[in-house]
């Protein structure tokens, strides 16, 4: 019977032209090298950069692909879109709603939005350098 996995991978990746086509060199934690090409490598991997043991804040930043933000009432409501296609929804709130700012509002839950994100990019990584199946 055919199944559906879910897999995640760290790995080390460099520039690399194969029979004229621009791509890269993969080579996975288990010493395995295959060959990507650009566009498809660049569709399923996240840089990482030079440390390979944390989530670094640009990161965060290069993962936030937009946002829109609403008042309701005293509360900024901020809807984050990410690259992969998921959202979420963050809010800020004063007591008086007098002292309602929407600038400060929205940087609020924004602040919270990339906390989050920062939570689940250390998920994927968590996942891609131990599998899910630690034991």
């Amino acid at each position: 019977m055919t199944q559906h996995y879910i897999g995640t991978k760290q790995i080390t990746a460099w520039p690399e032209e194969k029979g004229g086509q621009l791509g890269y060199a993969v080579k996975y934690q288990d010493g395995y090298t295959s060959w990507c090409p650009k566009a498809t490598f660049e569709a399923a991997y996240l840089a990482q950069g030079q440390d390979d043991t944390r989530i670094q804040e640009q990161m965060v930043d290069d993962f936030i692909v937009s946002h829109d933000s609403l008042r309701m009432g005293n509360h900024t409501v901020v809807l984050v879109r990410l690259r992969n296609g998921f959202s979420l929804i963050e809010e800020s709130a004063c007591v008086d709603p007098a002292n309602y700012d929407h600038r400060v509002g929205e940087r609020l839950a924004l602040q919270k939005a990339k906390k989050q994100v920062w939570n689940l990019l250390g998920f994927l990584l968590a996942t891609a350098r131990n599998g899910v199946q630690r034991g």
